[in-house]
């Protein structure tokens, strides 16, 4: 047999067939090339500090800075630091190779002696710096070693060609660093804007660990130097460093809200995972608001997305806050993560944490948690109904308001409902409207929760599901055992005066209520008006058509009543059925608005039998 022949290799790119690639699809907003750029710079700095923190660089004075320069007339965008710089061979190794991180190159070299830490380093792939192609039509370096030596100044077209000399240092402050000059494109033509530098600044550099300081030729001497950064914001401190105001204020800066939140969780986690941030509970006007709040992700004080719903599930993306955590799998480009097991860990850590938050508030101030209740509930609600495992975290803390104001947990109601109505939560969701309802049990003692938001009765179903046993009944679903007075027996002539009256879908039903001052109430089963609300939210999204789910209604009469026991004996037929249906009538009012035609009916009614008075 012919001997097989093997050959090894590897591939290799060509830079010319590389930057085409890179200019267009590495980077989905050309804006981020100023975030890359100022981001490298930042490096350059914290790689020189961490140096300096080794013993291995000595006599440099701690006066860190970047600046970013635009030059209109020139057309130029430049960028410098006064950071590590580099030496011919580092510029040749790192620049003109694509793809080599200087970055890991350094970690690798120093994390882990004693005396500083690299993880503060942003970079890690080796593709950040030619994102400035994206809208140069060429670019210049100058560079400079912390070592010494002579500037090197490295140019290089869009097309990839370069050329390497030696350069005056006029570019350098501190005779060491690096500036990056971008002669901008014809198609980038839009950032030759002093306005919207400065806004992609504040939108990706807002909290570099470096102070940049923008110039467009324009400040007054003063203003040039404020940094246009933060470069220790609030959620690097420890949470006992931080007050009130501190939190506030720094809300304001971020999100530009000036209606105060109503607490904040700040989160600091070091093991298994790192992971820093402050998350904010926004005020909700109401539960039609809407309810996507703002989460900040950051990478090593870095803006990189306002979109994280891989790391916030849906039920907490009405949170505003930051998040900074540097080591999240992100794509190339930094701008999206990428699955991993390890988002799921933190997404599981930051919802224990709010679970946390709230359940430590209810314990440790349950006065001012009530207050807060009404501005929070629709978010607890919808994140119990999300989640099973936040609902059984949270279950202790969810509370609800009685048709007397006060407010009750879950446990105390059932607690105080063993002897009348056990595992029977009696509920009103228009306590005006169904006040006739809510004085009958309350005559008895039996407390009504208030379920009056649209949410509220989709939150019950869940409760429902998770607590075996127990069952949520509107007001005005049934009659309770403790409202009746022993059994009743039908009364055939008012039952058949009622028939001529009430819908032939309405069932009768004759009852002994304790309170002999009500004829009659309407009762709608729990099960079928469920279905029929079911059905309209299954409209409103545009499903189902026109399907309705037939209502279960009753109308009970109290053989107790005086008016009704009058029915049983008057012998004008008339003055019965119009007796009859002014009772039908009202008991209606109290289960529901009368529509148009109906309310009319009802008034011409009342006037007639008030003529017969």
């Amino acid at each position: 047999m012919d001997e097989i022949k093997t050959e090894r290799g590897g591939i290799s790119v060509e830079a010319a067939q590389i930057f085409p690639v890179i200019k267009k699809w590495l980077y989905s907003d050309k804006e981020i090339f100023l975030r890359e750029i100022v981001s490298n710079a930042c490096d350059a700095v914290t790689k020189l500090r961490r140096l300096i923190s080794l013993g291995e660089a000595k006599d440099i004075e701690d006066d860190f800075k970047v600046t970013v320069t635009l030059d209109k007339e020139a057309g130029t965008i430049t960028v410098v630091d006064n950071g590590i710089g580099m030496t011919e061979e580092e510029l040749k190794k790192y620049l003109c190779q694509i793809a080599l991180s200087g970055a890991l190159d350094f970690i690798e070299k120093y994390e882990g002696k004693e005396g500083g830490d690299a993880s503060g380093i942003i970079g890690h792939f080796g593709l950040g710096f030619y994102s400035a192609f994206m809208v140069s039509s060429s670019v210049d370096v100058i560079t400079k070693s912390y070592t010494g030596g002579k500037a090197i100044k490295w140019v290089c077209a869009e097309a990839g060609d370069y050329e390497i000399t030696e350069d005056a240092e006029d570019e350098l402050e501190g005779g060491r660093g690096t500036a990056v000059v971008m002669h901008i494109s014809d198609e980038g033509k839009e950032f030759l804007d002093s306005s919207k530098l400065r806004a992609i600044l504040d939108k990706y550099c807002a909290f570099m660990p470096v102070e940049i300081y923008f110039c467009d030729g324009t400040e007054k001497e003063e203003d040039e130097k404020k940094p246009v950064n933060e470069t220790t914001p609030l959620w690097l401190k420890a949470p006992s460093e931080c007050t009130d105001e501190e939190y506030k204020e720094f809300y304001r800066k971020v999100f530009g809200d000036y209606r105060e939140p109503l607490f904040q969780i700040h989160l600091r986690t070091d093991y298994p995972f790192n992971i820093k941030g402050i998350l904010y509970f926004p005020k909700i006007a109401s539960e039609f608001q809407n309810l996507e709040g703002q989460v900040k992700l950051y990478y090593n004080q870095v803006f990189v997305s306002d979109n994280i719903k891989d790391i916030i599930p849906d039920y907490l993306l009405m949170l505003k806050g930051v998040i900074d955590c540097p080591e999240l799998p992100l794509n190339v480009s930094r701008s999206y993560l990428q699955n991993s097991g390890y988002v799921a860990k933190i997404s599981a850590h930051i919802v224990k944490k709010v679970a946390d938050k709230l359940v430590s508030l209810f314990d440790t101030d349950r006065e001012g948690y009530e207050k807060m209740w009404e501005d929070i509930k629709t978010f607890v609600e919808y994140g119990a109904m999300r989640d099973a495992k936040f609902y059984d975290k949270v279950k202790g803390a969810i509370i609800f308001r009685t048709c007397k104001n006060k407010y009750v947990t879950f446990s105390e109601y059932l607690e105080g409902a063993k002897e009348k109505h056990e595992n029977k939560v009696y509920y009103a969701t228009d306590p005006a409207h169904q006040t006739s309802y809510i004085s009958m049990l309350d005559a008895e003692g039996i407390e009504c929760v208030v379920l009056d938001k649209f949410i509220d009765t989709q939150f019950i179903n869940a409760i429902e599901m998770n607590e075996a046993g127990v069952k949520f009944c509107r007001v005005d679903s049934e009659i309770a055992d403790a409202l009746k007075d022993g059994d009743a027996e039908e009364i055939e002539a008012v039952k058949n005066v009622f028939k001529e009256i009430v819908p032939e879908a309405t069932a009768l039903k004759f009852e002994k209520f304790k309170d002999d001052k009500i004829p009659a109430i309407l009762n709608v089963s729990e099960q079928s008006r469920r279905m029929e609300e079911m059905m309209k939210l299954y409209r409103m999204a545009g499903e189902g058509g026109n399907t309705s789910f037939p209502t279960e209604a009753t109308l009970i009469i109290n053989t107790e009543n005086a008016l009704v026991k009058k029915l049983e004996t008057d012998e004008d037929e008339d003055k019965k059925k119009l007796i009859a249906k002014h009772i039908y009538d009202l008991s209606l009012i109290s289960q529901r608005a009368l529509s148009a035609d109906e309310l009319s009916k009802f008034l011409s009614d009342s006037y007639e039998i008030l003529s017969k008075i």
